[in-house]
């Protein structure tokens, strides 16, 4: 968890550190859509990033920015990687940066074209410092002195991008208009413009989020049960929002998956 201060902005850090030997066959990670925007600061080796789509790749940047992400990318990474993650809340890019989250939608962006050469600093303090609570200590320091400079105001708006996020979706876009005080046009227009996408698709790719997760975690469940309990309606559901957010079923999806460079180390990704 990130301090306590900077909670309105910043869901959590997540932190990955991966060292392979230097001769050992590294693996891509197939990395999915998530309902998340992310700032990531990669102190040692960087990674190469593949758009399976377009077959676009962009590779050697230390601190990388993206968005809403609706496609499927492989990661490529280097035998000493760690990455440490900022995973905003939806609408906090936004509010910090003044940038509607449109133009950065399935980006993957050198940050300091954002936020400046600073960012080169903290990545440096990153690579210097002894242990993950060091480093924990150095991001809360570099984001208190971003929130400072914060673009735009806090709304009710906000407030139901986060209501839909902690819901898993499960919200209508007629409760959603009014809890932020919204007719349905302008709803559309202004949650497009702080998370990237319209409300429906953020509600499908956060449900989709949660079964990739819990399927993770709990490899052993069946598929219908993984289902139901991530708020599909049944199987054929769960597999429509596979194929068009992956283009496989779930089942060839993980099976790519539990190849991924963690998985070689026995660890699971339930959050």
């Amino acid at each position: 968890m990130p301090a306590e201060d900077l909670r309105e902005f910043v869901q959590l850090y997540r932190i990955v550190h991966l060292h392979f030997k230097a001769d050992q066959p590294v693996p891509f990670k197939a990395y999915p859509p998530r309902p998340e925007h992310c700032l990531v600061f990669y102190p040692f080796d960087t990674e190469t990033i593949e758009y399976k789509n377009s077959g676009k790749t962009i590779s050697h940047l230390p601190v990388v920015l993206y968005g809403q992400f609706t496609e499927v990318t492989n990661r490529y990474i280097g035998s000493n990687f760690l990455a440490f993650q900022v995973i905003f809340y939806p609408g906090a890019l936004f509010r910090l940066t003044g940038i509607p989250a449109e133009k950065i939608s399935n980006e993957y962006l050198d940050a300091e074209a954002v936020f400046s050469s600073v960012l080169r600093e903290v990545n440096e303090q990153l690579f210097h410092a002894n242990g993950y609570a060091a480093m924990i200590e150095i991001i809360n320091k570099f984001l208190r002195t971003l929130i400072k400079k914060q673009q735009k105001p806090r709304l009710l708006l906000d407030e139901a991008c986060n209501l839909l996020l902690k819901n898993n979706g499960n919200i209508s876009l007629d409760k959603l208009a009014r809890q932020a005080c919204l007719s349905a046009r302008q709803l559309e227009r202004k949650f497009k413009e702080r998370t990237g996408v319209n409300p429906k698709l953020y509600a499908r790719i956060i449900r989709f989020d949660k079964a990739f997760r819990l399927k993770n975690t709990n490899p052993a469940l069946d598929w219908l049960r993984i289902a139901l309990e991530s708020d599909y309606y049944d199987y054929q559901h769960l597999v429509r929002d596979y194929k068009e957010f992956t283009m496989l079923t779930p089942t060839h999806f993980h099976e790519i998956e539990n190849n991924a460079p963690e998985r070689k180390f026995g660890l699971r990704e339930g959050y």
